[in-house]
């Protein structure tokens, strides 16, 4: 059994070494100052991923900002307040559906519900289905980092006649404080690559433009798109997005695990 689990253990880390691999002699050779600094091309013509790159960053951002406060919350209520009762069970059931819904069933959700209504493509659509995604990451490692900070310190505090809400704010979450923020990183690590969201949401913009009421491009978005056309600097340019994005996810993964190291100790 170990042998064997040693062997799946290798066969992942293989598969993974590829892919960096391809990705690095693929994509390495596309980075330069021009990719940070020019909207992406028509074919035929030198660009970048600014436009890309900076829609991207606006809509996580807004995501994230919306997201997380609605799963800090609501983590709190199932980890503190409700931790047994019928209403919490019924939530982190939700909430467990959601964390496993595939992306592309809230990007439609977003469409019919706010895209639809709005009658066009929009950032600000594709910020909400990014929050959706956000909300139950955030959730569930809000209620599993206070669920692991000890009831001694609770109660301590609570006979010392302080109110719950300030024994919450107080010891729970200055306790369980570098775990939360570990389920933000993840969460910011989960929504940077979502394409298909986006899709259906806020589309894509070949220009630069930071109006939240028009459709807006994102890196993802651009990857597919450049990936599938038969021009090569467009495919270029796909392997250099790649490239940045899984550096990012990977940044962000090794922070959230630094973290996370550091609240264990």
């Amino acid at each position: 059994m170990m042998s064997l689990s040693f062997a799946a253990a290798f066969v992942g880390l293989a598969f993974l070494v590829v892919i960096l691999l391809t990705l690095l002699i693929k994509g390495f050779g596309g980075l330069s100052l021009a990719v940070f600094t020019e909207n992406t091309p028509p074919p035929g013509s030198q660009g970048g991923l600014l436009n890309a790159i900076v829609g991207s960053l606006i809509m996580t951002a807004i995501g994230v900002a919306l997201g997380t406060p609605v799963g800090i919350l609501a983590g709190t209520y199932m980890a503190e307040y409700g931790k047994h009762g019928k209403l919490a069970s019924i939530v982190r059931f939700i909430n467990d559906i959601l964390l496993s819904a595939p992306s592309i069933v809230v990007g439609l959700f977003v469409y019919e519900v706010v895209v639809i209504h709005m009658g066009h493509f929009s950032g600000i659509a594709g910020a909400l289905a990014l929050a959706i995604i956000v909300v139950p990451v955030v959730v569930r490692t809000t209620e599993d980092m206070l669920n692991l900070v000890p009831s001694q310190l609770r109660e301590a505090a609570s006979s010392l006649g302080l109110p719950r809400s300030t024994v919450i704010q107080r010891i729970s979450y200055k306790a369980a404080q570098a775990g939360m923020i570990t389920g933000v990183l993840l969460a910011i690590a989960r929504v940077s690559g979502e394409t298909a969201p986006l899709l259906f949401t806020a589309l894509n913009n070949q220009f630069g433009s930071t109006d939240l009421n028009a459709p807006m491009s994102s890196l993802p978005v651009v990857i597919f798109q450049f990936a599938l056309s038969p021009y090569a600097d467009w495919q270029a340019l796909a392997w250099t997005g790649a490239l940045i994005v899984t550096f990012a996810v990977l940044a962000l993964s090794i922070g959230a695990r630094v973290l996370s190291a550091g609240a264990q100790k």
